[in-house]
């Protein structure tokens, strides 16, 4: 592995110079990567929240084609609907005695429920091993918590909408199993990781690409409540990160790590914020990427937590690479297997898969 330190350095001289983000806001950028370079966090106990009663439902569904279909649930946690698309193992039918695993695919901050089928071949890989995929819709920069809303609490309720809601609804109404796997990029990356912590047994694997998985890593909450500033009063999230500052760290990664022994792993992420050996940036665009290095910054300080606390996992902190599906896609053709044995979906044939 790369030291850190030594690569941060000399990024955010870099950055100081010529640097371009994709997701953050730039203003005060290179103040704020140098401070998560060497920030540290403390720890708290976890509050999940209570389950809901079972009021959600589908009130739509328009199928793509195949084994491809959109849903529209109608949520109570959320207060609306929300659009969720699943991908169906063959064999599936409404009239199914069995069940099947089922991997759980966040999309990111700023992006919508259609990422993964649209910019990689999860399709594809699904149908190989003959596995349910439900990726849900997580909100413009939602970031997979219910928000606290100056003490109001109420909707948005993102993470009981992922794991009551959603998981009961496939389970009862589309044969999910209860053999879960979740990932997510960027800040679902966190989101998948966070799930697993914070409800220690529900997910047998989780994958963090370039996630955001410490939190409370100093420089993290201004960046944090910049970027959602654009849309929406950002306190409403986890309130202000100094008077509730045990809301936060119930909700990082980084402090809820002892929670995750036993769950399976693979983190990846880049470092330096240069093109890598799968971006072709076009020629006066191959600076460096702001985004890319901060969570970098984060999911190493996490990987260290772990390896501090003797709970394994397989990790993948590469150096180039810009924060894109061109870097995420053959990380998830690593991470793929490993989950797949995870929830225990076995591989098919080609010719199973038609």
């Amino acid at each position: 592995m790369v030291k850190l330190t030594k690569v941060m350095e000399s990024n955010v001289r870099a950055l100081c110079g010529r640097f371009f983000m994709r997701g953050f806001a730039s203003v005060g950028v290179v103040i704020i990567v140098m401070a998560v370079v060497s920030g540290a966090a403390g720890r708290a106990l976890a509050a999940v929240p209570a389950a809901t009663a079972d009021g959600a439902r589908v009130t739509g569904e328009r199928w793509l084609g195949g084994r491809e279909v959109d849903l529209t649930v109608s949520s109570p946690a959320l207060g609306t609907t929300a659009p969720v698309r699943v991908l169906l193992p063959r064999g599936w039918s409404r009239s199914a005695t069995r069940t099947w695993p089922v991997v759980y695919a966040y999309h990111g901050g700023r992006d919508t429920y259609v990422s993964w089928t649209r910019s990689t071949d999860i399709a594809s890989l699904a149908a190989e091993y003959g596995v349910m995929v439900v990726m849900p819709d997580t909100g413009y920069s939602g970031w997979f918590t219910d928000w606290r809303n100056h003490g109001a609490f109420g909707p948005p309720k993102w993470e009981t909408f992922h794991t009551r809601e959603l998981t009961r609804l496939m389970e009862r109404d589309y044969h999910a199993s209860t053999a879960r796997a979740a990932m997510g990029i960027s800040s679902s990356g966190y989101g998948a990781i966070k799930y697993a912590a914070r409800h220690p047994g529900m997910f047998r694997y989780a994958v963090s690409l370039s996630g955001i998985l410490h939190l409370t890593q100093t420089g993290i909450p201004p960046l944090i409540l910049l970027e959602a500033s654009e849309r929406y009063d950002p306190f409403r999230i986890w309130g202000d990160p100094t008077l509730d500052r045990a809301n936060w760290e119930a909700n990082d990664p980084y402090v809820q790590a002892p929670h995750l022994r036993g769950t399976g792993m693979y983190i990846a992420s880049g470092l330096t914020g240069r093109p890598g050996p799968y971006d072709h940036p076009a020629p006066g665009n191959d600076g460096i990427e702001a985004q890319e290095i901060l969570c970098g910054a984060t999911t190493v300080s996490f990987v260290k937590r772990l390896k501090r606390l003797g709970i394994p996992a397989t990790t993948h902190i590469y150096g180039d690479g810009y924060h894109d599906w061109t870097t995420w896609q053959p990380e998830l053709h690593r991470a793929w297997p490993l989950m797949m044995a995870a929830v225990g979906a076995v591989r098919t044939s080609a010719a199973q898969t038609t």
